[in-house]
């Protein structure tokens, strides 16, 4: 299968290096470098065959609408940002997705399968394309920084008021993120939303009693609406 080879603009090292470790995972995406600095980004654009760029649209000097003008339509771009007000000036650009940060792996592998489907191969056939393997972790903004979260630890996540509360045996981690935002992230086949306050690991469980759950010490109801789903899941473990 042809790679596309790729390139991730964006100012924030830190989010240069999620979708580095992304693109590392996807067998038809080959990353041919990454710049900081827009202009140095567009200049990389111009000198190398380029077919697809992770972009972010707000940084200084450019910004990533600005970007795209000027590169023209010689590569495929797909938006990266914290600001979902400017998903639809990117739409209006064309670009092939837009990715709203935190970013999950499911869904930048999703935005790369619509990039490969945008370039033609006409001398090849395309092979089916594979279930994308599970994240490992996610990401999650809390009060001072951007804390790494690995699924694997993850008891149970809470909705608490205005916070979403992460809780793993050896801490508790607290994030301005919404329960759905959150939820976005996890795969499916370990998480299980169980009330609308609370999602759970299904590895974790210990039992479950007249609709309620045990986690360690902790006791987990199952909402009226959530029961149904969660018992068919349970039933086929």
């Amino acid at each position: 299968m042809k790679k596309l080879r790729c390139l991730i603009i964006d100012d924030k090292p830190l989010a240069i290096d999620i979708l580095a470790d992304y693109a590392s995972k996807v067998s038809f995406l080959e990353l041919v470098g990454s710049a900081t600095d827009p202009v140095q980004g567009l200049e990389m654009i111009r000198q190398q065959r380029t077919d697809l760029v992770f972009l972010d649209i707000q940084m200084p000097q450019l910004t990533g609408l600005q970007l795209m003008k000027i590169a023209g339509p010689q590569c495929k771009f797909i938006l990266t940002t914290a600001y979902a007000e400017y998903a639809l000036d990117g739409y209006e650009h064309d670009v092939v997705d837009y990715l709203l940060k935190p970013i999950s792996f499911d869904k930048f592998y999703r935005a790369a399968e619509k990039a490969l489907s945008r370039f033609a191969m006409p001398t090849e056939v395309q092979a089916p394309l594979t279930t994308p393997p599970s994240p490992e972790y996610i990401f999650v903004k809390t009060e001072h920084r951007i804390q790494k979260i690995n699924l694997a630890d993850v008891l149970y996540i809470e909705g608490v008021q205005n916070y979403v509360s992460i809780h793993t045996p050896a801490a508790r981690v607290m994030t301005l993120q919404t329960l759905k935002r959150i939820e976005e992230q996890l795969p499916l086949t370990e998480f299980i939303r169980v009330h609308r306050s609370y999602i759970v690991n299904l590895r974790h469980i210990n039992s479950v009693e007249r609709g309620r759950i045990f986690i360690g010490d902790t006791i987990i109801p199952v909402g009226d609406n959530y029961r149904e789903g969660f018992y068919k899941v349970i039933d086929k473990g």
